[in-house]
């Protein structure tokens, strides 16, 4: 949680701006991922703001990773850039609705399933955040697309597309 690129200060900013907006309702911010000690800029990031409401939760065994993300009413994942977004992914075939940046690989990954935002606007991010989480039917909504998205991405379905795309050259 310590790399910039995870975009974790706006993150916290951004859930900031949903506390104060909309009341704390019943709702953490839950942030997995190895904690180094020598970069407490997001613990004191939260001190600052003075957030009861954010849980840091370290470093999270592959293992428990499905029963986090279903447990999670949603997901979000602010990167500034992404290889491929893999959490992303297991998010929406845990069924957990997915709030992300609109960059790099993302948009691809989640097609029409999430919404998206600007990994740099604290406010657009924040907005879309309290889209989600105040309405329920749109959960639902992002919560049957995410499953459907994730579908799409499998090791079978690749092995599939890989063999067929060698076939193919092979008979040119």
């Amino acid at each position: 949680i310590n790399k910039p690129h995870k975009n974790l200060m706006r993150l916290i900013e951004a859930w900031s701006s949903v506390i104060k907006s909309l009341g704390f309702g019943h709702w953490s911010l839950a942030i997995a991922g190895h904690w180094d000690p020598r970069y407490p800029q997001a613990r004191q990031k939260v001190a600052e703001l003075g957030l009861d409401s954010v849980i840091f939760l370290g470093e999270v065994a592959e293992a428990d990773l499905p029963a986090l993300y279903s447990a999670a009413d949603l997901f979000v994942f602010p990167s500034l850039y992404e290889g491929f977004g893999l959490p992303v992914l297991e998010a929406m075939a845990c069924g957990t609705p997915v709030v992300c940046s609109n960059t790099s690989s993302l948009p691809e990954i989640v097609g029409d399933a999430a919404l998206t935002f600007d990994p740099l606007d604290v406010e657009e991010m924040a907005a879309k955040i309290k889209e989600a989480l105040y309405d329920e039917t749109l959960r639902e909504e992002m919560r049957e697309k995410g499953l459907r998205q994730a579908a799409k991405f499998s090791w079978e379905k690749t092995a599939r597309e890989t063999l067929k795309i060698y076939r193919e050259v092979a008979i040119h």
